[in-house]
């Protein structure tokens, strides 16, 4: 990258952060100014309850759910045999053409085209077996809210997933709609999302938020039986900070292969990704979120990684604190010293290392399935015994 490039990119960089800066002490200050408060599980259940008065919870795999989600990647194998755990699931990919009359995203007319046929179909679905809950990984760039104001007329508790609210919670505006969650997040029931410090975000835009992270299927996230090939590997997007410390760690003498968008080696299938985690002796993770300086968040690898099998060494932020025990489960890092120091420890004591990889599995199977997401949301809506 030349030096033009770099300045151009710390530019953008510093915009972006003075932006999301202002919105964040925006939003506090009104959150503050109007008396308000994050709920607790107990008010978000008394509160679904009192919009679903009279309705009976059902035992799990009996469910009828709802589940509208596009899968990039990790979506499909991810949530799709997860929310199957629960009964019977009715998925609609917003991105299916069929879904829009034929048209495509970024085509003139297709967000109203596909918000028709996902209505169209879920009310055909409905008459013929009722929802029991609506699962959505949506934002407003996808679903417009007079059509979330008749999907909730189906009778249904319905829930959002948002994974990336430092970043998108408002997002892109174009013509006064934000691309984020911000213009349609209440009129969901509930607002899942893994950004801690967007609760008070929802909570200002009159919706009803609960904190939950990301999690990792144990039949997709598993260790192979692959041979160590790799010191240290990390699997993600090339941005950021990224391509600087694996430079940096290569100049280092640090044996570090990269992989994913934008890296040499290039993507990994699904599988591909879960093997190299168990060819690598160390499986680096990043934890800072882009255009937010000292800025963390929860990543889906943090989950991922564990229950695959792999020994985690991450940046260390205090969201990861109530997941892990650091030190004995994974392993954290601050700075580049620190991350080489750790490293180096990691290599050398074999014994070590290999025990912080077997507990991180067993804390990742024990709390941090998909699985056990879905258990504690559809309880909170009341839909689950």
């Amino acid at each position: 990258m030349g030096t033009l490039q770099k300045l151009r990119n710390q530019f953008r960089s510093g915009r972006k952060r003075r932006h999301l800066q202002k919105e964040s002490e925006r939003y506090q200050t009104i959150f503050l100014s109007r008396g308000l408060s994050v709920p607790g599980e107990a008010e978000i259940s008394a509160r679904i309850a009192t919009r679903f008065p009279g309705r009976t919870p059902k035992a799990k795999g009996d469910l009828h759910i709802l589940a509208i989600y596009h899968s990039y990647n990790w979506e499909g194998p991810s949530l799709g045999p997860s929310l199957a755990a629960f009964g019977e699931v009715k998925h609609l990919d917003w991105r299916d053409p069929e879904l829009a009359a034929g048209k495509q995203p970024g085509d003139a007319g297709w967000k109203e085209a596909m918000n028709a046929g996902l209505l169209q179909s879920a009310k055909a679905w409905a008459a013929e077996r009722p929802f029991d809950a609506i699962f959505a990984y949506l934002s407003g760039e996808q679903v417009n809210a007079d059509i979330l104001e008749k999907l909730r007329s189906l009778g249904a508790p319905m829930v959002n997933l948002a994974l990336n609210d430092k970043e998108t919670f408002v997002g892109r505006r174009r013509n006064g709609h934000a691309a984020g969650a911000r213009d349609i997040c209440r009129y969901f029931d509930l607002c899942w999302t893994s950004t801690m410090d967007a609760l008070e975000k929802y909570v200002v835009e009159g919706a009803t938020p609960f904190y939950l992270p990301e999690g990792a299927n144990p039949a997709i996230h598993r260790p192979y039986d692959e041979d160590k090939v790799y010191d240290v590997s990390f699997v993600g997007q090339c941005y950021g900070n990224r391509p600087e410390i694996i430079g940096r760690l290569h100049e280092a003498g640090v044996r570090v292969e990269a992989f994913g968008p934008g890296w040499p080696s290039g993507p990994l299938t699904m599988e591909e990704m879960v093997r190299t985690w168990s060819r690598s002796r160390i499986n680096l993770g990043f934890g800072g979120v882009l255009g937010h300086k000292e800025t963390y968040c929860l990543k889906g690898r943090d989950f991922e990684v564990p229950m695959s099998g792999g020994l985690y060494l991450t940046e260390h932020h205090e969201e990861l604190v109530p997941f892990y025990d650091i030190g004995r489960e994974i392993v954290t890092y601050t700075g580049f010293d620190d991350l080489l120091g750790k490293i180096r420890w990691l290599l050398s004591d074999p014994d070590q290392a290999e025990t912080i990889r077997r507990a991180g599995r067993a804390r990742a199977l024990r709390e941090h399935t998909w699985e056990m997401r879905f258990d504690r949301v559809f309880r909170l809506l009341g839909a689950l015994t």
